[in-house]
């Protein structure tokens, strides 16, 4: 995916660091994407205040909608791409000569490396239903300025979570009419189970279907900070910690926001009154700040330069998307002002 807006440089000052358990519930933002057939997107992540979760720095979400999507040749660096389809399907081709279609249950895994370059199609000409994530993880400067690289990833692990009592002591509940919830481990690890995906920092990225009636404990690592997405219905999430007196006892979540939990929890406990579904998301806190400009992310704004004059001037360093012509989208150009490291200010 390409970010067709490109926000301006954030001023650098001293970031805040996360030291504890928080809940900041986030609101997704619209952005247009996809040229002149635009589609609409919300935009959950990189919030002006948190740039990143873990490892994670970006989150869209296109649809649930009608749409014929055209996102032609684009380029990435220092980054891995997280496709994870909810509806539809969407052909992928990129410069390594992958050449697959993205559908429900796969997960397709772009490392970008030092330069990689990609498009997505929806299938046939005509109008049709998408919705699905799109993310994307920063990599660390041991991987970053290596080759890019392409997985497909079929059979990822499922865990089954209990039902809980609603009293806060997170025993399973053999009484319980709701069966629980399933998580999907698509990558990183997550209660255990570890997704098949090659990943470059400790991270988890898991989608969670909870049935109606049911109340779940998600197993979290205190060391690492994380969030939850909503994706379809509502859940209540139990965000109270006795230590805080300011954190409300429970959040509503919905498919309109973020709520982040900050560090040193060794879980949550999530509720739903209907089907629902969200998606978490959590690492160790990243090992630096970092420059996200465009479909670039990099440490500094001579990196961000080389790279989008690399791209306009038809470089071998981003190759060329196979069974493509000439169509690209063109790179943006560069805000009057010095890009700088996005900061952490929660």
């Amino acid at each position: 995916m390409t970010r067709l807006d490109t926000d301006d440089a954030v001023a650098a000052e001293s970031p805040a660091d996360c030291d504890g358990p928080r809940a900041l519930l986030l609101e997704a933002r619209e952005v247009p994407l996809g040229g002149v057939r635009a589609m609409e997107v919300h935009r959950a992540l990189p919030q002006r205040d948190l740039p990143l979760v873990g490892a994670w720095c970006f989150l869209d979400r296109f649809g649930p909608q009608r749409t014929r999507m055209r996102v032609e040749p684009h380029p990435h660096i220092g980054l891995q791409t997280v496709t994870w389809p909810l509806v539809g399907e969407v052909r992928h081709r990129d410069t390594l000569g992958s050449d697959v279609v993205v559908r429900r249950g796969a997960l397709n895994l772009m490392t970008s490396g030092h330069g990689i370059a990609h498009s997505e199609y929806s299938l046939g000409e005509e109008e049709v239903p998408l919705d699905a994530l799109q993310l994307w993880v920063a990599l660390p400067e041991s991987r970053r300025h290596g080759a890019p690289d392409f997985e497909r990833h079929e059979n990822l692990p499922l865990v089954v979570l209990p039902e809980v009592d609603a009293a806060g002591s997170g025993i399973p509940n053999p009484d319980a009419e709701a069966p629980g919830a399933e998580a999907i481990v698509v990558v990183g690890e997550f209660a255990g189970a570890s997704s098949p995906a090659t990943m470059h920092t400790p991270i988890v990225g898991a989608e969670i279907a909870l049935p109606a009636g049911s109340r779940v404990r998600l197993p979290l690592r205190p060391e690492w900070e994380h969030a939850l997405v909503g994706v379809t219905g509502e859940v209540s999430v139990h965000t109270g910690d006795p230590s805080i007196p300011d954190l409300a006892p429970d959040t509503p979540l919905d498919p309109s926001h973020l709520l982040y939990l900050g560090r040193g929890r060794s879980h949550v406990e999530v509720a739903a009154t209907s089907d629902a579904a969200l998606f978490l998301l959590g690492g160790e806190p990243f090992e630096d700040d970092i420059v996200m400009w465009w479909n670039f992310v990099g440490r500094s704004h001579e990196e961000i330069v080389a790279a989008r004059e690399a791209w306009e001037a038809d470089e071998p360093r981003f190759g060329h998307v196979i069974d493509h012509g000439p169509e690209r989208i063109p790179a943006p150009p560069m805000p009057a002002v010095r890009l700088t490291r996005r900061r952490r200010r929660i």
